[in-house]
């Protein structure tokens, strides 16, 4: 069995007790380099053997998989926050139903809700935003042209991107060129929950400046929208005691 496991956006306490079971009992981990905390291979038994994927190609690792299956071995393949963003997991769920190897996902926190934590935010503020878009500049990997940065600024929503702070002066340009306003609340946040975390509020149109300010290129995600400003937002219908829920009836009068 191979299992897909999320390593949490960076402290040790951040994993769910299933992902810390499974760690526990693995007989082999292969993680995702440094983008997971060091200290999370510390749950695992002494008999573990390590593998540093940063260092192999897919078919490596499948091969290490392969073989770990065939004598029984169970596999833990450990990714930062949630593999299901950005963990290019389906690649590898492929390679094994192609061999007939068993897996199964245990979900994490992923680094977009750490970084909320990081910064005591809400993303979803009644009256100011009810959607997050979660997206990524162009690199090496391509995005397709439908999913532009200035057709997803166009609404104006909380944004959150990842993979994208080595290109802040460009995607400043494409966020306004979207629409967002250039003065419009923006914020870094480096390694969020880990030790060494860095948090930054600025603007759209000073992200450039904050990520070279502090030489922050890579390990951070950016975070767009007027959510930031903690304020100006309309109280929640579900806890207005004038407002009837399926559980308690709304109080009359004055």
């Amino acid at each position: 069995m191979v299992n897909f496991v999320g390593a949490g956006p960076g402290a040790k306490d951040l994993v769910t007790i299933r992902a810390y079971k499974l760690i526990a009992s693995a007989g082999i981990i292969i993680y995702a380099g440094s983008l997971v905390n060091p200290e999370l291979l510390g749950y695992a038994n002494k008999n573990c053997q390590f593998y540093n994927s940063a260092e192999m190609t897919l078919e490596e690792i499948i091969d290490v998989m392969s073989d770990a299956s065939s004598k029984g071995i169970e596999v833990v393949r450990l990714h930062t926050g949630d593999p299901c963003i950005y963990g290019a997991i389906r690649e590898q769920m492929d390679r094994l139903d192609s061999l007939g190897i068993p897996y199964a996902y245990c979900p994490g926190v992923s680094s977009f809700c750490g970084a909320a934590a990081s910064l005591n935010i809400e993303y979803t503020l009644p009256g100011i935003s009810q959607s997050i878009i979660i997206t990524r500049m162009e690199g090496r990997t391509p995005v397709p042209e439908k999913e532009s940065i200035e057709s997803f600024a166009a609404h104006n929503s909380t944004m959150v991107l990842f993979l994208s702070t080595g290109m802040a002066g460009e995607l400043s340009h494409k966020l306004v060129s979207g629409g967002y306003a250039g003065d419009t609340p923006a914020a870094i946040v480096y390694k969020s929950t880990w030790e060494d975390e860095e948090k930054y509020v600025c603007t759209i149109e000073t992200l450039e400046e904050t990520a070279k300010k502090h030489n922050i290129t890579r390990t951070a995600l950016i975070i767009i929208g007027d959510v930031l400003m903690q304020g100006g937002y309309k109280r929640s219908e579900l806890y207005n005691p004038y407002f009837t829920t399926g559980y308690r009836e709304a109080l009359t009068g004055d």
